[in-house]
C-alpha cells in the first residue's frame, strides 16, 4: 500500500470511517498476527490477541494524533493485549516443533530455523523483544525505543547483549549437538 494512500485511510479511520479501518487492518493482518504469535506462542491465543487488539484499536483510533505512527500505536496495543492473554493463561507454553514450524518461511533451512527460534525463545524477554522488532519486523532503533518505552541506548544494549547471548547459545548448541 502506498504511503500516501495509507495515510489517507488512517485519517479516514481516525474520523470514524470503519471501512477505511477495516482496509488498513486487512492490509497489516500478517504482521499483526505474527507479532501476536511471537508473544503468545500458539495459534489460538494469537488469534485472540488479534481479535482483542483489533477491537481496542477500533475503539480508540480517534486518539491517534499522528497517522504516520499508526503501526507503532497498533503494535503497543498488540503487546498490551498479548500481555493480558498471557496473564490470564498464567502458564508458559512450551516451544514445540509445531509452533516453530508455523514461523518458518518456506525458503529457510528447516534445522537452522528451528535451532535459531528455540534459542531466541530462551533469551531474556527484553532482549528477545528488541531482536524480534529489529530483525523480524525491520523496525528502527527509534521505533523500538517508542514501542518498548525505553531510551534508544537501552535498545542498542538489548540488541547487542541479545545477539551476544544468542551467539553463545548457538555455539554451545553446536558443540553439544
Amino acid at each position: 500500500m502506498r504511503d500516501q494512500r495509507h495515510n489517507k485511510l488512517i485519517k479516514k479511520a481516525i474520523k470514524g470511517n470503519k471501512r477505511a479501518f477495516e482496509e488498513i487492518m486487512t492490509h497489516h493482518y500478517k504482521q499483526i498476527y505474527r507479532t501476536a504469535f511471537l508473544y503468545v506462542h500458539n495459534q489460538e491465543d494469537a488469534l485472540d490477541v488479534v481479535q482483542e487488539a483489533t477491537y481496542e484499536a477500533l475503539r480508540s483510533i480517534h486518539t491517534l494524533k499522528q497517522p504516520q505512527y499508526f503501526l507503532t500505536w497498533l503494535t503497543r496495543i498488540i503487546i498490551r493485549c498479548a500481555g493480558q492473554v498471557l496473564t490470564k493463561r498464567k502458564q508458559v507454553v512450551p516451544l514445540t516443533e509445531d509452533v516453530l514450524l508455523t514461523l518458518q518461511s518456506p525458503d529457510e533451512h528447516h534445522e537452522d530455523t528451528l535451532t535459531l527460534l528455540e534459542e531466541l525463545m530462551k533469551l531474556k524477554e527484553n532482549y528477545r523483544t528488541a531482536i524480534i522488532f529489529f530483525y523480524y519486523h525491520d523496525h528502527s532503533i527509534k521505533t523500538i525505543s517508542e514501542l518498548m518505552n525505553i531510551p534508544e541506548g537501552t535498545v542498542k544494549t538489548y540488541l547487542s547483549r541479545g545477539k551476544e547471548a544468542l551467539k553463545k547459545q548457538l555455539t554451545e548448541e553446536r558443540s553439544h549437538g
